[in-house]
């Protein structure tokens, strides 16, 4: 270890010199066991570790997030895999997963076409097999607070060797001040140590008041996640991962919106004409997973068109009509929702009612609040105001 590393270059190649220090003078929280990861690999390790730690802290389960661009793609807590979801995420051929690789086959899994290149966190060692799950993945780099021999050696194959592997110090304790740069001018604030736990689902507003205790995990699963993903967001997640989330959106609809059709892709995948899809043998994960996205939209003639198909496909797919995907989605339901900060309008529960959220937890304090509460209760959703926002910049 040292106290700093140089970089290639910092968010683009024109901006130079780069590098990673600590100010006081002692040694980074971190071993590069393999690679020279970059800038941003690092803004998202750092982010991404803190997540899962927290995760692993609120919860007490293995956890794993697929970071891209400083938001994660997905978060997840190591829960086992249904068999379809072992199938929609393409490691049902890698038989019995550790607790920590179902927490990245869920976090990677969730949104596959936003972690295309992640930098992975875990919150636990990684083991053989969460690194042969790494291996045929396009992936940018990994940090966790240790590695087996076994999964060491096998992530250090990847990328002709270039892969990044980090080793985060987990007796490391940051500074309770933080500081950045823009434009010349320095910004300080204390740092975000908001403890995210049951006791900010307490305060129950809504007709419907029962929060089951999965439920109460999926809302913290929620706003954790929200805590280390660019604002305005909100997170859908259901049975203990992320399955949608609409990170750096200026208005709070239009990321209700976007992390919401996120979610409904997620329940598409699992459709059965998506998961009896039959694809030809030499098709390359990112082109399949590409493939599988075009399917699930109104844009699916694009890969069902004559001379397309045949590419794709052994067998030309039916199309999955406007009329199986509404009556597919209505079967979604038990969705928990968090946000970053108040929804100031009903609009919002509305989206989400679409995407079967039934459990809410946001900071409140609107002068709308009366009609996001009748708009809860319109639909028998148990909503909690946590009092705390959760921007993140």
């Amino acid at each position: 270890m040292s106290n700093e590393m140089q970089l290639k270059y910092g968010c683009n190649p024109n901006q130079k010199p780069s590098r990673i220090f600590m100010e006081n003078g002692s040694e980074l929280p971190i071993t590069v066991l393999n690679g020279k990861p970059g800038y941003i690999n690092l803004l998202d390790a750092f982010n991404g570790f803190q997540l899962v730690k927290e995760l692993k802290a609120a919860t007490g389960l293995p956890s794993a997030t697929s970071f891209k661009h400083v938001s994660p793609a997905g978060a997840a807590v190591g829960k086992p895999l249904s068999d379809t979801e072992a199938k929609i995420y393409f490691v049902d051929d890698l038989g019995e997963l550790s607790p920590i690789a179902c927490a990245y086959a869920r976090a990677r899994g969730a949104d596959r076409m936003s972690s295309y290149g992640d930098f992975v966190a875990l919150s636990d060692t990684c083991d053989a097999i969460t690194a042969k799950m790494l291996a045929r993945e396009v992936s940018d780099g990994i940090i966790a607070p240790d590695y087996t021999d076994e999964a060491l050696e096998i992530l250090k194959t990847k990328r002709k060797g270039t892969y990044n592997v980090i080793k985060m110090d987990t007796s490391y304790k940051p500074d309770p001040v933080e500081k950045k740069q823009v434009y010349g001018v320095t910004f300080e604030q204390g740092r975000n140590e908001l403890d995210i736990n049951r006791d900010l689902l307490s305060n129950i507003v809504t007709d419907a008041k029962d929060i089951p205790e999965d439920k109460v995990i999926d809302l913290l699963i929620s706003l954790i996640t929200l805590k280390y993903t660019q604002s305005n967001s909100v997170c859908y997640v259901k049975d203990g991962q992320a399955i949608g989330i609409g990170a750096g959106q200026q208005s709070r609809i239009h990321c209700t919106r976007l992390a919401g059709n996120k979610a409904d892709n997620w329940w598409l995948r699992q459709h059965p004409k998506v998961m009896g899809l039959q694809f030809v043998d030499d098709i390359r994960r990112p082109d399949r997973d590409n493939t599988i996205d075009v399917y699930i939209s109104e844009e699916y003639e694009d890969v069902l068109a004559e001379g397309t198909w045949q590419n794709l496909f052994k067998v030309k797919p039916e199309i999955l009509t406007r009329e199986e995907k509404k009556e597919w989605l209505a079967k979604n339901t038990d969705v928990s929702l968090g946000s970053d900060a108040f929804f100031p309008f009903g609009d919002n529960i509305e989206r989400a009612h679409k995407s079967g959220v039934k459990y809410i937890a946001e900071p409140g304090g609107s002068i709308r609040d009366d009609h996001v509460i009748m708009t809860c209760n319109k639909y028998g959703i148990a909503m909690a105001f946590t009092g705390i926002r959760l921007f993140h910049h």
